[in-house]
């Protein structure tokens, strides 16, 4: 029996549907055992010699990828059975070395489709959040402190939408009934789409109240020279890709003040442990921008559908 390894940790567990369409196709099913992400070395071992893996967040590299297309036999000679499908559990793929995968011959999928509403919903709620500070109150009054804070309204704030994609465009559709004014920043995106209006980032970052990322590279955008550019009193929020905010100058300008507050669900290493967490003007969620249900559901039914379709061709 051709073994396929899971490595997400709650695949199946909100509807059984996914791990019983690979049962009927005649596959042994491995579950991750370790209930979070695995390393490297993990990986390797979990995964050899499974013809397909339905894939998180770990990172595979090109070390990893050549390790996973050969299988050894007890005698230690090279089998000819190897890794042939990557399936994506979400929309990402920065943590998959395509060249790697494209030269040896591994067909990779992803689900970027399934998270947009579950991506979109998280973020319009964590700007509601910031501005109107509940989280905080919650806090305060699980702690027996009866304390109003005063918020802001989400009504004619200006925001900021970096990354006009799925997930933004969707974003942008929400925002819309708060009777905010929404611009965008996106090189491959022409002006006026959808009736907004497209800034450059650095114009962007001066104009919006509220600057909201949505981009698919892990790339450096927001340092220093981006936090001057944005308003004082400003809120950034990031369900995007850990590592495109500088998490160390962000950390500053949240603690002197510049900023009003951020909300964080990805972050540049994660499990996340670092100083942001400590500060009372920040939301740190645990990368949870597909964590809905129904969303959860349908992207590990169109990750096992794509992984049928790369066995069969």
């Amino acid at each position: 029996m051709e073994k396929i390894a899971i490595t997400t940790t709650t695949f199946g567990k909100y509807d059984e549907r996914p791990l019983k369409l690979l049962e009927e196709y005649g596959l042994e099913v491995v579950l991750n055992p370790y209930g979070r992400t695995l390393k490297k070395d993990e990986v390797i071992e979990f995964c050899k010699g499974a013809i397909g893996v339905i894939a998180g967040t770990e990172i595979l590299d090109i070390d990893t990828l050549e390790c996973l297309t050969k299988t050894y036999s007890q005698s230690s000679v090279l089998s000819p059975q190897s890794l042939k499908v990557i399936s994506r559990c979400g929309s990402g793929l920065a943590n998959v070395d395509l060249d790697t995968a494209k030269r040896l011959g591994i067909k990779v999928f992803n689900t970027p489709d399934a998270p947009i509403v579950a991506v979109a919903e998280l973020t319009v709620g964590l700007i509601l959040n910031l501005l109107r500070k509940v989280c905080w109150m919650d806090r305060n009054l699980r702690n027996e402190q009866w304390e109003k804070m005063m918020g802001n309204l989400l009504n004619k704030k200006k925001v900021g939408i970096k990354g006009l994609g799925r997930i933004g465009k969707k974003v942008a559709e929400l925002l819309r009934p708060f009777g905010c004014e929404i611009a965008y920043a996106d090189p491959y995106v022409s002006d006026g789409l959808l009736g907004m209006k497209r800034l450059s980032f650095d114009d962007l970052l001066g104009w919006a109240d509220i600057i909201t990322i949505h981009v698919s590279v892990k790339d450096r955008l927001v340092g220093e020279k981006e936090f001057q550019l944005m308003k004082k009193g400003a809120w950034l929020v990031n369900t995007s890709r850990g590592g495109v905010v500088d998490e160390k100058v962000l950390y500053e300008h949240l603690k002197n003040g510049y900023l009003a507050g951020a909300a964080l669900d990805v972050f540049e290493e994660e499990p996340y442990a670092g100083p942001i967490k400590e500060l009372d003007n920040v939301i740190v969620t645990p990368h949870i921008g597909s964590y809905a249900k129904e969303a959860r559901v349908e992207m590990e039914i169109q990750t096992v559908e794509n992984l049928f379709k790369g066995l069969r061709h």
